[in-house]
């Protein structure tokens, strides 16, 4: 009751800022001119106007998009109201792990740092789709491709870290509907992979607590590496949007008027990510997640280390080479095995 209060009033936390702090206010000393920022998911929504505020702060964005009209649009946008920004578009579709290899071989063909990755773009699936891979398609384009984006980032992040002293910055967007989400994460992602019992807010739900998971075993492997470079994940907030509704009598107004007062507009939904992403009140700060630009707590799920561990190994599998659409369910079924030796063995 009292979170619900201090998120209405939009009170600040330890950080200074609140529900109601914005992309551009929690950012307004920082001066991003030397850095570089991959950001997924930013031709529309909380992505774009992270964009927006980074290249404001001056950092060098790189903008990966399915469609590369779209991402032109968002880079056209920008522009116009930072003319000297630096925008980089390149064509990423997260629900093909090819593509994500695709996106990284072409990205280090430019031989460019990497300072933040923001792992933001996601989708919600109303109807069941699988994913060329042969994943279920919200797992595999919010949580999967992510993944091994992360993975195959990481080396140029340590890199780049090293070489010019400025810690590296990963960010996972979730969402606090992670904790929606019980039961076995990975017998489940085999079930609705092969579409039997889907159900498109579970599945959501799904991915969300994999974004979590993926942070808490990410952070234990680059403190185990001693790397210049954190991890950290964001629930942004629900956003604002235009809802329809019929405005016929006290009590419907009365909950939209109340339902409305829980919601953030586009920069204030950024302005969590933001916060996490350049904050140098955040250095060393790795594996934590983030509501309202101040530390939160996630799940009793989203917590635990060992189903961490277990979908980091089930992931790998996933995304290996070797893996392929035919034998996916035995891949499932050996990664369930796989990680529960492995929890079993800790």
């Amino acid at each position: 009751m009292i979170e619900t209060v201090k998120h209405l009033i939009g009170s600040g936390g330890p950080s200074g800022f609140g529900s109601r702090s914005t992309a551009e206010y929690v950012t307004v000393n920082c001066d991003l001119r030397s850095l570089t920022a991959i950001i997924t998911g930013a031709t529309s929504g909380i992505g774009a106007e992270t964009a927006r505020v980074l290249a404001k702060r001056g950092a060098r964005l790189v903008i990966p998009a399915r469609s590369l009209k779209t991402a032109e649009e968002t880079k056209s946008r920008i522009l116009s109201e930072f003319p000297d920004a630096e925008i980089i578009v390149m064509h990423l579709d997260l629900s093909s792990l090819a593509s994500v290899r695709r996106f990284v071989a072409d990205f280090e063909s430019l031989h460019l740092p990497l300072n933040i990755l923001i792992n933001n773009a996601g989708k919600y699936a109303h109807k069941h789709a699988i994913s060329e891979d042969g994943v279920e398609m919200t797992f595999a384009t919010n949580y999967l491709g992510h993944f091994l984006l992360t993975k195959l980032l990481l080396k140029n992040m340590i890199e780049t870290a090293a070489q010019t002293g400025v810690q590296g910055r990963i960010v996972n967007v979730t969402s606090v509907i992670h904790s929606w989400f019980s039961g076995d994460m990975l017998q489940y992602l085999a079930d609705i992979s092969r579409n039997n019992s889907y159900d498109a807010t579970r599945a959501y739900a799904l991915s969300k607590l994999a974004n979590v998971l993926h942070t808490i075993e990410l952070s234990r492997i680059l403190h185990k590496m001693d790397a210049n470079v954190t991890a950290n994940c964001v629930h942004p907030g629900i956003v604002r949007t235009r809802l329809t509704r019929d405005r016929e009598g006290l009590i419907t107004d009365l909950v939209f008027f109340l339902t409305s007062k829980l919601l953030k507009s586009v920069p204030q939904a950024a302005a969590t990510t933001c916060y996490v992403a350049t904050s140098p009140r955040l250095r060393n700060v790795c594996g934590k997640y983030f509501s309202d630009c101040n530390e939160a707590r996630t799940s009793k799920l989203g917590s635990c280390g060992v189903k961490a561990q277990r979908l980091w190994t089930a992931s790998e599998l996933l995304v290996s080479p070797a893996s392929c659409t035919p034998h996916l369910y035995r891949t499932f079924k050996c990664s369930l095995t796989n990680a529960m030796c492995k929890s079993q063995a800790l």
